[in-house]
């Protein structure tokens, strides 16, 4: 039974830890009990990295402009909140992306968002893969699974598989465009897990990929209605209506905006110790009290707000790398840009030592993010081993990305306006011995009682992770708390 005492602090106020607040009010209604709760966010704005602006008709995303539909929590949550109405597909028509490869765009063939083809013509008619690179390519279909379980990073998995060129052409870019890391230094197990399932499986990836297209089409046969999602989906007015509706749903005193906490310290050493358990100190001189912590914030930010508690906890936190990357948004006549832009952009390997990771053509692959007749582009600066580039002034940012458009795009024309988005330590890195480091992470909170820690750090960094990951620390409280 709940007790009216009980409080749950929530630090961060992202989409995981507003997530986590929201699973905290749903479990306690369903219930009949009612539990206290609050949000402690240092930033007068919550959302976190989710940051959408609407400047002279067009939706601009400051960070994810999507989320994948193949994880459920985000498209379960829109519909919780009412928000189903307005989900957003891609754009079908477009349904390509390119990769840059000695000044030229090349298409990726169909399936290789998973790193191996779907479709066998559209692979053997590419021109990104050379002959003997495809030859190598369709080894995999004879290797032998791993059977060592020594992890592997993503670059050792890919090049066992798959051969060094599709590393280097597909793999390298596509994985800096979602998680701005080096494979090299990637853990398989801890960022792709489903290549290890495919090759444990089926026995190599080309198989496991086709073996899934097979039983996708048997389960569409005799279904004459599109699929109701694409891989990736969004919201009409931007991702932003997301955190403005789990907002409208908490209780608005629950929500702390501009406070800083500066320190959490432990005041018991059990769940019914009084005074309560945790205290939360804040930059203001104020400190808040509770018998929960879910900290939904980056691990560094963790790390430093528990170094009094636990040093082996805050060492292990601290190991957890970042990169910083920026986004900027460019915004063009249509008519002043000549390329066809049949596709949602392109990914750019870092053997082409250009500045920019990739560009999104955002207007094309999603509808409503443009006045009719504009266009609106999107470049991606930073990431592993070009962390300096994030960090220079707006007007660089801006004169990188227009010198790298017009080299690639052939863009001449000066944009309408342009926002740039700086996002520093935004990105964590889920390097060899993550999964290790969780267990020693999860070892230490055990010490613990009533403290755990959400977010992109540990088992995710995606949108649907970040709500999975919320509302499981949610789960935890309440079950610490006796609900």
């Amino acid at each position: 039974m709940a007790k009216s005492e009980n409080t749950v602090a929530i630090i961060g106020g992202g989409i995981t830890g507003l997530s986590a607040a929201y699973q905290l009010q749903l479990k306690a209604k369903e219930k009949g009990e009612s539990i206290n709760y609050f949000v402690v966010e240092k930033e007068s704005r919550l959302g976190g990295n989710i940051l959408t602006e609407t400047v002279d008709g067009f939706i601009i995303e400051g960070g994810p402009d999507c989320f994948i539909s193949e994880k459920p929590e985000a498209i379960e949550l829109c519909c919780k909140l009412g928000l189903q109405s307005h989900l957003m597909k891609t754009n079908e028509k477009y349904r390509r992306t390119f990769i840059l490869w000695r000044g030229r765009l090349h298409e990726l063939p169909e399936g290789f968002m998973l790193l191996a083809p779907t479709s066998f013509s559209s692979f053997i008619n590419n021109s990104l893969i050379t002959p003997l690179g495809k030859l190598r390519m369709a080894m995999d279909l004879l290797i032998p699974a791993k059977k060592s379980g020594e992890e592997e990073s993503l670059a050792q998995f890919v090049r066992r598989r798959l051969g060094k060129e599709v590393l280097e052409k597909i793999a390298e870019p596509l994985v800096a465009g979602i998680h701005a890391g080096a494979p090299e230094n990637m853990s398989l197990k801890s960022t792709f897990p489903r290549f290890m399932e495919m090759e444990n499986q089926y026995g190599g990836l080309i198989r496991g990929m086709l073996k899934r297209k097979k039983q996708y089409l048997n389960d569409r046969k005799g279904v004459r209605s599109k699929p109701p999602y694409t891989m990736f989906m969004t919201r009409k007015g931007g991702l932003a209506d997301l955190i403005n509706a789990l907002t409208a749903r908490l209780k608005p005193n629950a929500i702390l905006a501009g406070q800083r906490v500066v320190n959490v310290k432990k005041t018991g050493h059990n769940a019914n110790a009084s005074p309560p358990q945790y205290c939360l100190n804040l930059a203001n001189g104020n400190s808040l009290q509770a018998q929960a912590v879910i900290m939904a914030t980056p691990s560094f930010i963790a790390a430093e707000l528990l170094k009094g508690l636990d040093q082996f906890l805050t060492s292990d936190l601290n190991s957890i790398p970042y990169v910083s990357t920026a986004t900027v948004s460019l915004a063009y006549q249509r008519k002043d840009v000549l390329h066809p832009l049949e596709g949602f952009g392109f990914v750019i390997p870092r053997l082409e030592k250009r500045k920019i990771m990739a560009s999104t053509w955002s207007s094309i692959k999603f509808a409503n993010r443009a006045p009719k007749n504009k266009l609106l582009l999107r470049c991606f600066l930073g990431g592993a081993g070009n962390n300096h580039l994030s960090l220079l002034s707006e007007g660089e940012i801006v004169s990188i990305a227009r010198e790298e458009l017009h080299d690639i795009m052939d863009i001449k024309t000066e944009p309408l306006f342009t926002r740039v988005f700086r996002w520093e330590k935004s990105m964590p890195q889920y390097t060899i011995g993550h999964g290790e480091k969780l267990q020693r992470i999860n070892e230490r909170l055990s010490y613990h009682p009533g403290l755990f820690l959400a977010g992109s750090a540990y088992k995710g960094i995606g949108i649907s992770d970040c709500i999975k990951s919320g509302k499981q620390a949610a789960g935890e409280a309440l079950e610490f708390l006796c609900f």
